[in-house]
């Protein structure tokens, strides 16, 4: 059985996986969680003699099987919850991450599996990201940033990489949401901004906004 801060470390580690080629470093996990290295240094031992990572001197943190699996569970838990908010219960999309992150660690998986039925076995949340299925497999979503798009190219909007408030937020002020179809007619060398067409109305997006809008081409 894992605690909550075990559960939290091993989140952190399996996203920072998904950018790294090589071992993860203590540094990178004690920044992404905001705590002192030292404190890292702790819980690596402590995930590491229960076999859910396999730390490497000089090298740093890779994940075991074991620790991926577990890892992909508290994520399809979350995600599951954020659907169930959203779809059941209403929530705007900006508001459901902070009540997930608690949910995320109840540990019935009779639970989970029931609320997975429930929702119609759902492939992916409210901001566009993939739900892990019972046994960890992941779909997978054709997808490229907003940022690396072609002009006059069609396009829809499919996911977020940023999930804060303020961003969500300001995506709902553009009325930008998933399922959101544009077309790319400039990009600015000056400024690296995008204008699109969308709703038959010019709007220009700040590099900021559009390294972190996930689209597809249609």
């Amino acid at each position: 059985m894992l605690t909550q801060a075990e559960e939290n470390y091993l989140k952190v580690i399996y996203h920072l996986s998904l950018t790294e080629d090589e071992g993860i470093s203590t540094n990178a996990i004690a920044q992404k969680i905001d705590t002192k290295a030292s404190s890292v240094t702790d819980m690596i031992k402590k995930l590491n003699d229960k076999n859910l990572i396999r730390h490497e001197k000089y090298k740093g943190v890779f994940m075991t099987a074991e620790g991926l699996y577990k890892a992909k569970m508290i994520i399809r838990k979350h995600r599951l919850w954020e659907v169930f908010l959203v779809e059941k219960l209403e929530f705007n999309w900006d508001e459901v991450h902070d009540v997930a992150e608690e949910l995320e660690h109840i540990k019935s998986e009779k639970l989970i599996n029931a609320l997975d039925a429930f929702l119609g076995f759902p492939k992916e949340d409210p901001h566009g990201d993939p739900i892990p299925n019972a046994v960890g497999e992941i779909p997978y979503r054709q997808k490229e940033l907003l940022s690396e798009t072609e002009i006059n190219q069609e396009y829809m909007c499919v996911g977020v990489k940023d999930t804060s408030s303020s961003f969500l937020q300001y995506l709902d002020r553009q009325k930008i949401a998933l399922g959101s179809t544009f077309k790319v007619v400039k990009h600015e060398s000056f400024d690296h901004s995008i204008t699109i067409l969308f709703q038959n109305l010019e709007l220009t997006l700040s590099k900021v906004v559009t390294q972190n809008i996930y689209v597809k081409k249609v």
